[in-house]
């Protein structure tokens, strides 16, 4: 049964168990307020009913003094005796009444023998058998007379007695009052806590597995109190980050599906191109030599098309793994010579495109893959050039900014739209849509660009306007390295 209590006490609600550990509390405080007052009170009346028979016992005294009896200066219901005390012995004078004594005179006796050898007046209190509590109290008449004056007590413990039974009803209603309106309060200022478990089921029971889940549930119930603020404040702060989470989540799992869709598609067209011209290469095998060789060398390009496609979506998902054994080949590379080469190769490829590269006279030497920057610049340059009309001036710029290396691809085209300057950089993605993939590429050159320059350490950039469209790309010095000459 007592097992039970703690379970029982564990299952109550919080509001509730703060009411409860507040009435225990509350009790305590009571009990103690309430032993405190008791006992100031009961000395209280027993230090007035001391001072009563001192000033009774004044008169008295004096009377037995000059006529040896009290004389009637008597209150009802006390009890008085007189001795003649002498070498230790005391003896009881008759007394005036036979109610002035009490059936047990053995306290008064007792009380009177240690007033002869005091050096001031004796107050006690003693249980006169058949009376009750009285209140005795001693002092010398004169030389070897001793009076005693005993009081009842009945009044103070009837008074005791009903400030108790007052403090109990008053202390036990408070108590009362103190549980039940303090766990209304409780429950009240509580109400916010409740407000949050709600919205935690809510969100137990929302669908997180849609691609586009998102979390409307808030905890909006405002009081309790600064700290149940600041556990709100958490709260919806953790809210959004889960909602954050869940749209970048939703967004990289759409992009996933865009991209193998994407992928596929890209694949799908050469691989179509190959069976078909094998096809036809089968049914033209017994013809004309040079109708084979030109079904050969379409199978060989759409193979190495195919191919090029495959190595960029490796490069790709191997930069997204992050993996150990990353793609990058770090060496002391000469930037300055790495564009040199690059503008070279473009004008030789390029003939209808003026290329002019501003860089300094002595070289710029990073810690990168030459092999990687190299195909960065390459896919910058192949980029101008396909989305530019012949004729247009491209331009490649190298300096030195700061802490960085940097290089500018600028053309003179068109320029790219604004609602598709935020989105070049995504794979398989074409500002043209139209454009055909013979001479638009598969749209993973941009994409391949950003992730090498951000494989090492650097950024890329896009400035797009109407007659100007300028790819900066930006690579750490990495140590301090700079011009060297």
């Amino acid at each position: 049964m007592i097992g039970r209590l703690p379970r029982g006490y564990r299952r109550l609600r919080l509001g509730t168990r703060l009411a409860l550990g507040l009435g225990v509390l509350a009790l305590v405080v009571f009990a103690v307020v309430g032993t405190a007052l008791t006992t100031y009170m009961r000395d209280y009346l027993s230090n007035q009913l001391d001072d009563q028979l001192g000033l009774a016992q004044v008169a008295q005294s004096k009377n037995v003094a000059e006529t040896g009896s009290l004389q009637g200066k008597k209150y009802w219901g006390w009890y008085y005796a007189v001795y003649d005390v002498s070498g230790g012995n005391a003896v009881l004078r008759k007394p005036e009444e036979t109610s002035d004594l009490p059936r047990d005179v053995a306290p008064l006796t007792s009380l009177a023998r240690a007033q002869a050898t005091a050096d001031s007046e004796i107050v006690r209190t003693a249980d006169l058998t058949g009376d009750g509590e009285y209140r005795l109290r001693a002092c010398e008449v004169k030389p070897g007379v001793i009076l005693i004056s005993g009081a009842p007590m009945d009044d103070i413990d009837d008074t005791v007695r009903r400030l108790v039974t007052v403090q109990v009803i008053a202390f036990g209603l408070a108590l009362l009052a103190l549980v039940v309106f303090g766990r209304r309060m409780l429950r009240r200022g509580l109400n916010p806590l409740s407000d949050m478990a709600h919205t935690a089921r809510g969100i137990t029971s929302h669908d997180l597995t849609e691609s586009a889940a998102r979390l409307p549930l808030r905890a909006d119930k405002r009081g309790g109190g600064p700290e149940v603020e600041d556990l709100r404040t958490a709260f919806n702060t953790m809210l959004e980050h889960i909602d954050d989470s869940l749209a970048v989540r939703a967004e990289a799992e759409q992009r996933l599906r865009r991209f193998v869709a994407d992928a596929s598609h890209e694949l799908r067209t050469p691989l179509m191109s190959v069976r078909g011209y094998a096809d036809l290469f089968q049914y033209a095998a017994a013809n004309a030599p040079e109708e084979r060789d030109r079904h050969l060398a379409r199978l060989r390009a759409e193979a190495a098309r195919m191919g090029v496609l495959l190595d960029d979506l490796l490069l790709l998902a191997r930069l997204d793994a992050a993996e150990v054994d990353a793609p990058l080949r770090l060496q002391d590379t000469d930037l300055v010579g790495l564009v040199e080469e690059a503008a070279a190769a473009f004008r030789a490829s390029r003939p209808d495109r003026p290329l002019t590269v501003t860089s300094p006279p002595a070289p710029l030497k990073l810690r990168v893959d030459p092999h990687r920057i190299r195909q960065v610049l390459d896919n910058l340059l192949t980029n101008a050039a396909v989305h530019t009309p012949a004729g247009t001036q491209v331009w490649m710029k190298v300096a030195l900014e700061e802490d960085r290396a940097v290089v500018r691809v600028v053309d003179a085209g068109p320029g790219i739209p604004p609602a598709d300057r935020e989105r070049v950089f995504d794979r398989f993605y074409r500002v043209d849509k139209a454009r055909s993939r013979d001479r638009g590429g598969s749209g993973l050159g941009l994409a391949v660009a950003s992730s090498l320059v951000c494989a090492h350490g650097g950024t890329i950039e896009l400035h797009s306007e109407p007659g100007s469209t300028t790819f900066t790309v930006a690579l750490p010095l990495r140590g301090g390295a700079g011009p060297t000459g």
